[in-house]
């Protein structure tokens, strides 16, 4: 009775309501441009969402644990696996990371089995370690056929019953086939040896996953959340589709799958992306009428980005991981796997490895996220946004289907034509600071150096990287990596170029310009001259060539550039390298190129092209 009186005193409002109450505070702005944003995937998400939108989005009436599994897999909870992924040759290196990891909350190992060749090689990896209580999961093997006939073997000689071990081998044939340029065996002979593993490990380990789709290497390449997810799935529906015409059972095949995604930092996205895989998943593999639920079931390994990953200000890699690992787990990831916080430029030590663990850690033990199934059901936005991305995704997919296929979309080069125009997109953002990179584009710590450190660690990539004809190669990389090398030849150079903020006129503009300034060339890792503000623009000018400054910034309003840029060009033209003005007043702009300004710096500048400039004219 009670909760009736109160839902009476606030009676609904509706949507018309709202719409014209947020017009009226526009007062008369573009609603579109003003609270509508378009993703870099090319929808657009509204300001605010309600019960109506969710209207027509079927699977909202399934509960966990319920096929199309949208709600994840589980029930009662939403435990998953604490990966530390590994990436060192030597065995005995190896085993003392991974005994620390486990010793320490990991329950989910990955490890590069590259250099293993015998079951002595497995013993020296997996000493100490109960592998009926840790999930194994081997990464960088030339052959995985035999790396998993030694495993079964060496779990047989040491007691284990084949129903106990849990884990997965990395066999991928379209991502060898995307950085190598090939198919390893060629596209006949790499279907031939998935149909073999799945047909060893259905009676030997019949628990692992034998079969890879690893979306994160096109994540890493630069690709949006919907070309990751569509084309993955593509993949994904190749090798069921193929090894059933080879003759294998189209739940075999579909269970032994391990979709491996990347998790960048758009929060919500990426909770939907995962949702979404698990919707889209289940539509495919209902077409083959499976003869197990279990086909239904995709594991999903969600690993933090190393795309955004960033060298100068290593730490903020710390949140964007946090975050990441958040929305994995939000999302009902089966296992997460969180990137060393430096991995960007070092091999990872111990201190990288216990602080990406403990980003895990803290999640689960005083954050309870693995208590709540499905945290994010019911959200109008989340719910919208994983229609969104399925909706997108599945046109990706369709795309691939008309070109025949994966393997044929990979040597027609569809995918990587769709990744490198996103990537193009991705890096123009970053170079004109639409997209902020924080520490590396935006906000730069100015004294920071990292060129010894990253001269010091030796990155090991366990796969080597053959160059072939027969597919594009698609390359990842970091988002970051252009500028930093500004920084790096900055550092590598004999001096440091100084720039001086002669600062006049209204207290707000300058500081403002000031600040805008220091941003601008403090992430090239130029030494910044900052100033309280001059009375007159002789003694700015002045103070300036005692400085010894290479670049000189005016730094004022518009409407005090009339007096100060005559003056302080005919002082300091041609006894500096470069004159630069803060601002883009429109009307003036030739005039004051007249009296010698070289550059004027603002918000739409390329802030890349615009820095290589300097790098060249400086140094």
């Amino acid at each position: 009775m009670e909760d009736n009186k109160l839902f009476s005193e606030f009676p609904p409002v509706s949507t018309e309501k709202w719409e014209e109450v947020i017009n009226k505070d526009l007062k008369g702005a573009d609603y579109e441009k003003k609270l509508v944003w378009k993703t870099i995937e090319g929808f657009k998400v509204r300001p605010y969402y309600r019960a109506e939108n969710l209207e027509g989005l079927e699977y909202l009436d399934t509960n966990p644990g319920e096929k199309p599994f949208v709600r994840g897999k589980h029930v009662a909870d939403n435990v998953w696996e604490v990966r530390q992924d590994i990436h060192v040759k030597d065995l005995a290196e190896a085993n003392r990371i991974a005994l620390d990891a486990v010793q320490r909350g990991a329950t989910s190992l990955g490890l590069c089995a590259k250099q293993v060749s015998s079951v002595a090689d497995l013993e020296k990896l997996l000493k100490g370690i109960y592998i009926n209580a840790v999930s194994i999961n081997f990464m960088c093997s030339d052959d995985y056929l035999q790396l998993l006939k030694l495993y079964a073997e060496y779990a047989k000689k040491n007691g284990y019953k084949a129903e106990e071990l849990c884990g997965s081998v990395d066999f991928d044939m379209f991502r060898y086939a995307l950085k190598n340029g090939k198919f390893h065996r060629g596209e006949e002979g790499d279907l031939q040896m998935a149909k073999e593993l799945v047909e060893y490990a259905h009676d030997a380990l019949p628990k692992f996953r034998v079969l890879a789709v690893n979306g994160q290497l096109l994540h890493n390449s630069g690709s949006n959340i919907v070309q990751e997810l569509g084309f993955s799935l593509a993949a994904a529906n190749e090798l069921v589709s193929r090894l059933t015409d080879m003759g294998c059972k189209a739940h075999r095949v579909a269970c032994r799958i391990q979709l491996n995604v990347g998790v960048g930092s758009t929060y919500f996205m990426e909770i939907a992306k995962i949702r979404a895989a698990r919707l889209l998943w289940s539509n495919i593999v209902e077409q083959y009428k499976p003869e197990c639920d279990c086909a239904y079931k995709l594991f999903i390994n969600a690993t933090t980005s190393a795309w955004n990953q960033s060298v100068y200000d290593p730490y903020v890699n710390m949140l964007r991981s946090t975050t990441e690992a958040m929305s994995s787990a939000v999302a009902g990831a089966d296992s997460i796997s969180v990137l060393p916080f430096d991995n960007a430029y070092k091999e990872a030590d111990d201190f990288g490895y216990r602080i990406a663990r403990n980003q895990q850690l803290l999640l689960k033990e005083e954050s309870y996220m693995d208590k709540i199934v499905d945290p994010a059901a019911g959200s109008y936005y989340i719910e919208n946004l994983t229609d969104e991305i399925a909706k997108g995704a599945w046109e990706h997919f369709l795309k691939v289907e008309a070109a025949g296929g994966m393997c044929k979309a990979l040597r027609a080069g569809l995918v990587q034509d769709e990744v490198e125009a996103t990537a193009h997109q991705r890096d123009l953002d970053i170079a004109t600071r639409k997209t902020t990179i924080l520490g590396t584009n935006q906000y730069p710590n100015l004294l920071e150096k990292m060129g010894d450190k990253v001269a010091a660690g030796e990155k090991h990539c366990c796969c080597c990287c053959e160059k072939g004809d027969e597919v594009r190669v698609l390359k990842p990389y970091r988002g970051a990596e252009a500028f930093e090398e500004l920084r790096m030849q900055t550092e590598r150079a004999a001096r440091r170029p100084k720039v001086f903020l002669l600062t006049y006129g209204n207290l707000t503009m300058r500081k403002a310009r000031a600040g805008f300034a220091t941003n601008f060339f403090g992430v090239a890792g130029y030494e910044i001259i900052d100033n309280p503000g001059f009375a007159t623009a002789d003694e700015g000018a002045k103070a300036a060539l005692e400085s010894g400054a290479d670049v000189v910034v005016l730094c004022s309003s518009d409407d005090e550039y009339a007096e100060l840029t005559e003056p302080v060009c005919k002082a300091l033209k041609g006894k500096v390298k470069s004159l630069v003005l803060a601002g883009f007043p429109k009307e003036m702009v030739e005039t004051y190129k007249g009296y010698g300004i070289d550059e004027f710096i603002h918000v739409k500048t390329n802030v890349l092209e615009s820095l290589t400039n300097f790098q060249k004219l400086l140094l």
